[in-house]
């Protein structure tokens, strides 16, 4: 009597797994703008490195190249060319 209740549950449990939609990306159903991710990563960049970080040029090659080269605030490569010596 076990197993048959078991594999019912079973049965149920493959059946409600397959039929419900999976969404893990919120991003897939808004819409994913790489130019605003750009722009809000040079914004990010700007509060963290303050004086040493041009945000305004950064943000200027957000929108020459269309958010292409999302800069990392983390990734000196990334952000390399809106750095400055003060």
């Amino acid at each position: 009597m076990v197993g048959k209740f078991m594999f019912v549950l079973f049965v149920v449990a493959i059946f409600q797994l397959y039929s419900s939609p999976v969404s893990a990306n919120p991003a897939i159903i808004t819409g994913y703008d790489p130019m605003e991710v750009c722009i809000e990563n040079c914004a990010q960049c700007k509060k963290m490195l303050g004086a040493w970080f041009e945000g305004q040029l950064c943000a200027e090659s957000c929108i020459k190249y269309r958010g292409k080269m999302i800069p990392d605030c983390e990734n000196y490569a990334s952000i390399s060319p809106f750095l400055n010596k003060l």
